[in-house]
Order: C-alpha cells, then sequence, then structure tokens
C-alpha cells in the first residue's frame, strides 16, 4: 500500500510518501516570501511523487493532519485530501497533531502534548487521547502530581517546560505516514468522513 501523507497544520509542511510501514521519500518546507507553506502542498506533492517515479492513480491512500493547529493549515490539508481521495476514488485518514507530536516520546514517561491556544490555554493530549483545552494553570497542577513527557511549543516551553517541537528536526510527515498505516490496518477510513478537528471554532464562528 502506498500512502501520501501531507501535513500544513503546524509551523512547517510536511509531506511523505510511503509503502505499508516504510518511508520512501519526505519533504519539508517553511514559509517563503511572506507566503504560508500550504500554498506549495500542491506543487510540493507533484515534485514527491515525480521524484519516486509515482502519479497519483499510484496512491492507494491518503493520510493528513486534522489539527489542531492553524484555521488555514487545517483547510488545506482536508481539502486537498478530500478532493485527492474523492476523484482517485481511495481511503483517507486523518490524525491529530497533537498524536503525531506524542510520538516524539522516546523515553518511558507517559506522554503529554500542550500546544498554545491562546488566551492563557492549551490543547491537552495525555493518556493516550484528546482532552480539549484546559488552562496553563490547570496545566501545571496536573504536571505537579505527575512526571510527565511533556511535547510543547515555542511559546509553552517557558511555562511548562518539556520540549518543544519546533526547536527539534523532527520530520512529522513521515510519523503522520506511518500513524496513517498503523490506522488503516485497524478500520476502513472513509474520505467522506474526513473532517477538520477544530477544538475550538475558527474565527468568526460563533458557538450556540
Amino acid at each position: 500500500m502506498k500512502i501520501l501523507a501531507f501535513d500544513t497544520c503546524l509551523d512547517k509542511m510536511y509531506v511523505a510518501i510511503s509503502e505499508d510501514d516504510k518511508i520512501l521519500s519526505s519533504e519539508i518546507v517553511t514559509n517563503k516570501d511572506n507566503k504560508y507553506h500550504s500554498a506549495f502542498l500542491i506543487s510540493t506533492i507533484r515534485a514527491l511523487l515525480k521524484k519516486n517515479n509515482l502519479t497519483p492513480q499510484d496512491i492507494n491512500a491518503i493520510g493528513t493532519n486534522v489539527g489542531p493547529g492553524s484555521f488555514t493549515g487545517i483547510r488545506a490539508c482536508t481539502t486537498v485530501a478530500r478532493m485527492m481521495a474523492q476523484q482517485l476514488n481511495i481511503q483517507a485518514v486523518g490524525i491529530s497533531s497533537l498524536e503525531i507530536l506524542s510520538h516524539l516520546n522516546d523515553t518511558n514517561k507517559e506522554t503529554l502534548v500542550a500546544l498554545d491556544a491562546r488566551k492563557n490555554s492549551a490543547y491537552l493530549y495525555y493518556e493516550n487521547s484528546i482532552k480539549g483545552t484546559a488552562s496553563i494553570e490547570d496545566i501545571k497542577e496536573l504536571l505537579a502530581n505527575k512526571d510527565y513527557f511533556v511535547i510543547t511549543d515555542d511559546k509553552l516551553q517557558h511555562q511548562i517546560n518539556g520540549i518543544s517541537y519546533q526547536q527539534g528536526d523532527y520530520n512529522l510527515g513521515e510519523i503522520l505516514a506511518k500513524l496513517s498505516y498503523e490506522k488503516l490496518q485497524q478500520t476502513s477510513c472513509k474520505w467522506q468522513e474526513l473532517k477538520p478537528l477544530y477544538i475550538q471554532p475558527p474565527p468568526g464562528i460563533i458557538k450556540n
């Protein structure tokens, strides 16, 4: 099974191609010339396919990050994934940013992932599941009571310590591809069911 995986939700764009759980090729793209990296998603996919002597018809499934993260990036990921999967009549699987980042833990400690959600809060993941949002104070209390391996971003690192994924040389696209393969072995992933993970509503949308 050849999987095309891509992620534009975080501070860099990641694109990878795998065959089952073996990575064939991957690219990391940063913002360029005042353009957000997701603007280069289609051209990067085309280049990576060409590099591996593949066409879109050779791809058997799509894996994508569905959030949380940049609203622009989330929309780009899910829209392109649904469009390609529909046109190619293949499966599409969504993996959250929080689950992807949790795999940066290479220790025996339990993992806690916290990403800035603004307004003194963070998107929170621990005990192998997404917990929604929590205040920074509540996260500090949680960490005071248990020794977690903390994965966060630059903004929160000085408040809750741990490692910042933005400072390491991590290829999150390759992690996404492998997680996508694992999920595809467990369940049928219809592209019609692929949806963005907006833990908070995007700007301009008010919850009733």
